[in-house]
């Protein structure tokens, strides 16, 4: 099983929703290349779901 990554994201490449809200970055977990989640607000969160998924405790 692949490790999951973390990837953050700034600018123009943070969705517009999000944007409006005032971020000007976000996180997407990524597991061989392909996100697995969506923009995730903050980077404890992305890695408490990161750390959840690699444990096992989640269940897709």
């Amino acid at each position: 099983m692949s490790q999951v990554q973390i990837m953050s994201v700034i600018g123009s490449a943070v969705p517009a929703p999000l944007r409006e809200l005032g971020l000007l970055a976000c996180w997407y977990l990524v597991q061989d290349g392909e996100p697995i989640s969506g923009p995730i607000t903050s980077l404890n969160a992305a890695k408490a779901l990161s750390q959840s998924l690699d444990s096992g405790r989640l269940s897709a």
